[in-house]
């Protein structure tokens, strides 16, 4: 059977389009989307899809659902279509009639058009479930933004097991794309995320008697020299990997020297093992450094999501869907992002491929992610949704 999944979209536009701004009015942040769930679940209910809760959040509430698994079709082997449903810390500036309603948190990161599309495509897929190859699992998931990530939870607890997932395909917006475009790539996508966490411990002095004390801060400026000359030295030049120190706190005074130091930064690369390489340098030296100073070191490396990596196959499958059910010119090649993405922890556990959806228009002013003014073009939620369907219909 032919399904126009372009058009299809198109005709239930108005649908997705509601779902998108109920959720962007009502967002809630990472482990707590708790209504968000409900949401969702009302829909599934009302399409008689097969579903079951995904996680709990804090112990302390008694209805404390969290993200959703839903089903359909049949078979012994599935394919997994997955959206993420947190919102960000960010008090909205946009002044669009469907603003958040709660203050200090916003759909700053476009969760709330992943969601309305997978619901979208929900839809679809119930009413041509008959000619489902196989079966199709739907994740809602949370905590997409607070480590450790709701895909590694949802992985950890096994409610997926039973499945027996071949191939895993999710999307993110993104507003440097045009919208009509879609971009992906195979290998890697985004980069492993891991945080630094640095207290260095001094000796406060009188700034005039230095050698009375131990600098915290003179052994901090060292620590991030070393810090930063890692991709340098220890990394092959063509590969790319991005150290940063993106918070230095010391002392309040001109004529004291201070009595410790705090840091904090975050580590991304697309490779592993280089990834490894560097956080064992680290701790080799770090110490050192500081011990040489006079100072103590204590540091604190917080591992973060593993870089994301597309399966050649999985994006051959997609870029072939694009072709397929939207246009040739609808596809193009991807630029590797140094974001992070717990996707990646799916991408470990199957084949798989993610891709990035166009929504941004030169004629707008532009707006990243993460931006308390995100704008996204609306419309990008039918190409998002007809392709995220055809999936659905593809061998695995």
């Amino acid at each position: 059977m032919e399904i126009n999944f372009l058009q299809i979209s198109e005709q239930i536009y108005p649908e997705t389009l509601n779902h998108r701004r109920y959720l962007h009015q009502n967002p809630e942040l990472s482990f707590n989307e708790i209504y968000t769930t409900k949401y969702i679940s009302s829909i599934l209910k009302s399409l008689d899809i097969e579903h079951k809760f995904a996680l709990k959040s804090s112990p302390e509430k008694s209805d404390n659902n969290i993200g959703v698994v839903a089903w359909l079709g049949k078979g012994e082997q599935s394919i997994a279509l997955r959206a993420d449903i947190d919102a960000l810390p960010i008090s909205e500036e946009t002044n669009f009639s469907f603003s958040s309603t709660k203050p200090g948190i916003m759909h700053a990161c476009g969760h709330d058009i992943h969601t309305a599309m997978l619901l979208s495509v929900a839809k679809i897929l119930k009413q041509y479930e008959a000619f489902l190859p196989n079966k199709v699992i739907m994740i809602f998931q949370p905590g997409e933004e607070q480590l450790p990530g709701g895909a590694k939870l949802i992985l950890d607890s096994q409610i997926l097991d039973e499945f027996n997932i071949k191939a895993f395909y999710g999307q993110h917006i993104n507003p440097e794309i045009p919208v009509g475009k879609i971009a992906t790539k195979p290998g890697p996508l985004m980069a492993s995320t891991d945080e630094f966490h640095i207290k260095i411990i001094g000796k406060s002095t009188h700034a005039a008697q230095p050698h009375l004390g131990a600098d915290p801060i003179f052994a901090a400026n060292n620590l991030i020299n070393f810090l930063y000359s890692l991709p340098t030295k220890y990394a092959n030049p063509l590969e790319p990997v991005l150290i940063a120190i993106t918070a230095f706190h010391s002392g309040n005074a001109t004529n004291i020297v201070p009595d410790e130091a705090k840091l904090m930064g975050t580590m991304r690369t697309y490779n592993q093992d280089l990834r490894n390489k560097l956080k064992s340098l680290i701790a080799e030296h770090s110490k050192n450094i500081v011990q040489s100073y006079g100072c103590k070191l204590q540091f604190d490396i917080v591992e973060g999501y593993p870089p994301l990596l597309n399966n050649d196959k999985c994006v051959d499958i997609v870029i072939n869907s694009i072709f397929s059910h939207l246009g040739k010119d609808y596809f193009t090649q991807a630029e590797p992002k140094m974001w992070a993405e717990d996707f990646a922890y799916y991408s470990q556990f199957a084949p798989s491929c993610f891709w990035f959806l166009g929504c941004g228009s030169q004629s707008m002013d532009f707006y990243p992610l993460h931006n308390p003014k995100l704008n996204p073009i609306e419309e990008s939620m039918i190409f998002g949704t007809a392709l995220m369907a055809s999936l659905a219909f593809t061998d695995i």
